[in-house]
């Protein structure tokens, strides 16, 4: 039955009024989120010298900018509170403590390093140089690595090494230090044990989680890719530029690439899934591995459980794409778990090369030093071989001459590999060149090993 006229103008009237209060409440929501970031770039820039809080305000502006009238707090800092209560008692307990770090975001390619202090040796500055090996000035400006120190007594000795070794990469901004507050984490005395793991197991993996969420969610609006990976681990030359070239060839949607077949190292993630993810983690933080609980975060998404198990396989396949040959090698024997030695290698990796072979001008080279059989000066200037020499002496010199005039030159020598050497020389030590200006000649300093093992190579 068709409604009379004037119930007809009233609902129309009454529509057009709940239009308008719409469009309103739509640009008064605009306007508040608007007020918000304004106050948000205030507080951020009054704490200037305390920069702790930048990456998190920035996080806090995204959420903020989905902000509708209902609803109060950001959602994933709801969720967090939600798996995590005893955060609600402690207001700074998401809010990381940065040490080092330039607020940069905007970049291609973020990676997280959780680090932690081990019983025997530390691995963390030797992967930061194999990392940091031949970047390009667009690959340091297109990058941030994030340095997480989970161990609040280990923070000023691991940034202390990390600002000696490398002071303009952390002028820069490609290199960041944080650690979490003591509060963030929850009590973990009374976990129940699982999978036949002990209560030391048990603790360290349910740490481990809270560690990684807590890295994701700070790196997360930094860039557009999220790589994970750990503090003992060696690099291909050249690997971010095979990354960026894998992930342009997937045709289809993804969720994980996989750059080492080992545990949780060289995984690749869009940043805009990483809030789902560390959910995830959340949710069963104490239950699980943090590999096992990826494995079944792309079961909840793709699997029927309907159908086997060689489907299921097949169609988490589709979001975890691995790549080969692997980019990273896992080489650290000591294991975060104190008292666990962990000699895992990526059969993948192939062999590490020693040396990359560049590119010399034509010379003419000469040396004094006693060469043993084919391993000639002239093969490693060409990059085709190592110079092996004997009984080196104060005085000896390596000399290059030029058919032209050079304005600079650039020399590096890798004396010695432990691995290569061992059968050859009991101690190691480098060689002192210093440039005699009017021979163009490289002189040694004194020489005092019984063999000199010399590569070509580029500097670092």
């Amino acid at each position: 039955k068709p409604l009379p006229r004037n119930d007809l103008d009233m609902y129309q009237s009454q529509f057009l009024e709940l239009r308008q209060r719409l469009l309103y409440a739509e640009k008064e929501n605009k306007k508040r989120s608007e007020e918000l970031s304004h106050a948000l770039d205030e507080i951020k820039h009054k704490n200037s010298s305390s920069n702790r809080l930048h990456c998190w305000l920035f996080n806090l502006r995204v959420y903020w900018k989905g902000l509708n009238l209902t609803r109060k707090l950001p959602v994933h800092l709801t969720n967090m509170y939600y798996y995590l209560p005893h955060l609600r008692e402690y207001e700074d307990a998401i809010f990381p403590n940065v040490i080092f770090g330039q607020q940069r975001t905007g970049v291609s390619l973020v990676m997280g390093i959780p680090t932690v202090k081990r019983e025997k040796q530390h691995y963390l500055i030797n992967t930061l140089h194999s990392l940091l090996y031949e970047f390009s000035e667009e690959q340091k400006n297109d990058s941030v690595i994030i340095i997480f120190v989970v161990n609040a007594e280990y923070v000023n000795s691991v940034a202390e090494s990390v600002k000696t070794s490398f002071p303009r990469e952390i002028q820069s901004g490609v290199l960041e230090v944080i650690s979490p507050p003591a509060s963030y984490y929850p009590d973990l005395s009374n976990l129940k044990q699982t999978f036949g793991d002990s209560e030391d197991r048990v603790r360290w993996r349910t740490k481990q989680n809270l560690d990684y969420s807590f890295l994701m969610l700070y790196a997360q609006p930094k860039g557009t890719f999220y790589l994970q990976l750990e503090d003992d681990i060696i690099a291909k030359p050249d690997y971010i530029q095979r990354i960026k070239n894998f992930a342009a060839k997937q045709s289809q949607e993804w969720m994980i690439l996989e750059f080492s077949q080992l545990g949780f190292i060289g995984k690749l993630f869009k940043s805009e899934d990483l809030p789902l993810i560390v959910d995830f983690f959340l949710m069963f933080y104490k239950d699980k591995p943090i590999d096992w609980l990826i494995d079944h975060l792309l079961w909840v998404k793709v699997c029927n459980p309907e159908k086997d198990a060689i489907h299921c396989e097949k169609e988490k396949a589709k979001l975890r794409i691995r790549a080969k040959p692997s980019l990273f090698q896992h080489v650290g024997t000591y294991s975060s778990l104190a008292g666990k030695i962990q000699n895992l290698k990526d059969k993948d990796f192939g062999k590490n090369v020693l040396h990359k072979a560049h590119n010399n001008p034509p010379a003419r080279v000469d040396t004094s030093l006693r060469i043993y059989q084919k391993y000639t000066l002239e093969k490693v200037y060409k990059g085709k071989d190592c110079l092996w020499a004997s009984a080196p002496v104060a005085g000896d010199y390596i000399s290059r001459y030029s058919p032209w005039k050079l304005d600079s030159y650039s020399s590096h020598s890798l004396v010695g590999h432990p691995s290569q050497l061992r059968s050859f020389i009991d101690s190691i030590e480098y060689i002192s060149i210093v440039r005699a200006e009017s021979l163009n000649t490289w002189v040694t300093g004194r020489l005092p090993t019984s063999h000199v093992w010399i590569y070509s190579q580029a500097p670092p």
